[in-house]
């Protein structure tokens, strides 16, 4: 079986899919890839469906190598750089490592997570229906823990079947302010706080994980207090607390809280708001549930062409490239007397 081994990674590497549905009420958080988008480019690469689990690198990246064949892999999200030998590769195309290959994936650079796809997936038994890791529960990832160095990764029975690709688009994304829907609990806020929340600029506090973001602005003040009964959270739920600065529920949020929520982020604009770094000032403008609809449902199209919106991978004939291909087909012996059956 073919393996991905780990060299070194950041701590928070881990392995993300789609996320744990249908466990909500009995108190299992979700978890899942921030970024769906650049899950879904990773997977496209390598002929994987849009969901599969692939290793999530938060501002880190990590080195590995193939053990025991060959692996066809894609990397998409944060900027980040990949090169396999030392030889750098082109952004958002398939890779191949053969045995020994060492594959290096570098820091973010323009936003926070990245994803590391193999072809086939990987083939380690689910918890719950997904391989998504989340920490406080210990529940998924491998063997409930997180990416780190020493783990081999099992590839699926597909990693060597992918022809070499590349994806020549960037992340569908708004570049205008986090568009929310208000609610569910906007009327425990003066109209005071609310107009503050739609028109002051906030930025992103050191404070963020996959759990939730913490805001740094002006505080918004609650009308009935900050405590109510304990009701459901879902991903992108902006609750309030006594100190009034806003804290974004993320993947690995709690399934249920006693905070007052002003507003909630809509869909198809939380990988986007999950890709801000500490200190990214952001704004956000109220949308009806209409538009929040049509808004996830072009992000759901978008994800469903990336497989059409691939381009075969061209090599340019360098030097460099001409050496590292077998182009020859057999040899003969010139002075052999049947040198002159391979005469053309």
């Amino acid at each position: 079986m073919t393996n991905l081994v780990v060299q070194s990674c950041g701590p928070m590497t881990s392995l993300q899919d789609w996320g744990r549905i249908g466990y909500q009420g009995f108190g299992v958080s979700p978890s899942g890839a921030m970024d769906r988008r650049c899950l879904a480019m990773a997977n496209a690469l390598v002929g994987n469906a849009p969901e599969t689990a692939a290793i999530e690198f938060m501002n880190l990246g990590g080195s590995f190598t193939c053990n025991d064949g060959e692996i066809s892999v894609a990397l998409a999200g944060a900027g980040c750089t990949a090169s396999i030998n030392d030889a750098p590769v082109e952004p958002n195309t398939t890779m191949v490592l053969r045995e020994g290959d060492v594959l290096k994936v570098g820091h973010a650079r323009a936003g926070t997570f990245a994803y590391l796809a193999v072809a086939g997936g990987f083939l380690i038994e689910p918890q719950l229906g997904s391989l998504s890791y989340h920490p406080r529960s210990r529940l998924g990832g491998l063997k409930g823990a997180p990416v780190k160095a020493g783990d081999r990764l099992p590839c699926g029975p597909g990693a060597q079947q992918v022809a070499p690709m590349h994806l020549p688009l960037d992340p569908l994304e708004e570049n205008g302010p986090i568009r929310v829907i208000m609610g569910p609990q906007d009327d425990y806020f003066t109209q005071d706080a609310i107009c503050t929340f739609l028109n002051a600029e906030f930025t992103i506090s050191p404070q963020a994980d996959r759990m939730g973001f913490q805001l740094n602005g002006p505080q918004l003040e609650h009308a009935k207090g900050f405590n109510i009964v304990s009701d459901g959270i879902v991903d992108g739920h902006i609750q309030v607390p006594g100190s009034g600065l806003p804290i974004v529920l993320m993947r690995d949020r709690q399934t249920a809280g006693g905070y007052p929520k002003i507003a909630t982020i809509i869909s198809a604009d939380l990988a986007r708001f999950a890709q801000m770094r500490p200190g990214t000032a952001l704004r956000f403008r109220a949308v009806s549930r209409d538009e929040a609809v049509a808004a996830a449902r072009q992000m759901k199209d978008w994800i469903d062409a990336l497989p059409s919106a691939l381009v075969p991978l061209r090599f340019d004939l360098t030097t460099e490239h001409l050496l590292s291909t077998n182009l020859i087909g057999g040899m003969v012996d010139a002075l052999s007397p049947k040198a002159s059956d391979h005469t053309p």
